[in-house]
């Protein structure tokens, strides 16, 4: 059973249209009824389950930014504007592997004499927009201004 998408104001919701359709079909049913009959649709054993399942994925952090946004920020010390091609969550984490696409290329060495041009990264961020790798000055990888 997975609830990652359903809060509880969600399920609530889904019981009191589920009790207004039963009572309109001339079945009327208590809230509380409701409340345990939507906890079944969804595989749980009673609502008091899928109440404590719900508020698990309620506590959850959001995603930082959706796929196509266009995002400002740092990536290793150099500012950008970027679209996100991809973002994915990562397993039972609160990191997402996410893919920008910089508009002009981002210069990522500081040798003066040198330099190594990135339009496309991949890399992790938490749900602040922040990557949990850093470089050896500290700084993370990849910041979001969120």
């Amino acid at each position: 059973m997975t609830l990652a998408h359903l809060s509880i104001d969600d399920l609530k919701a889904q019981a009191r249209r589920l009790r207004d359709a039963m009572t309109a079909a001339g079945t009327p049913v208590s809230h509380g009824r409701a409340l345990e009959l939507v906890a079944k649709s969804h595989g749980a054993r009673d609502w008091n389950t899928i109440a404590a399942l719900g508020s698990r994925a309620d506590n959850r952090p959001a995603a930082p930014t959706t796929v196509g946004a266009v995002v400002t920020g740092s990536y290793l010390g150099q500012r950008f504007r970027a679209t996100v091609l991809s973002l994915k969550k990562l397993s039972d984490s609160d990191f997402y592997a996410i893919t920008l696409h910089f508009d002009e290329p981002v210069d990522v060495v500081t040798f003066d004499s040198f330099s190594a041009f990135r339009q496309r990264v991949n890399g992790t961020v938490d749900s602040r927009g922040v990557s949990p790798r850093h470089t050896s000055n500290g700084e993370p990888h990849i910041v979001l201004d969120l």
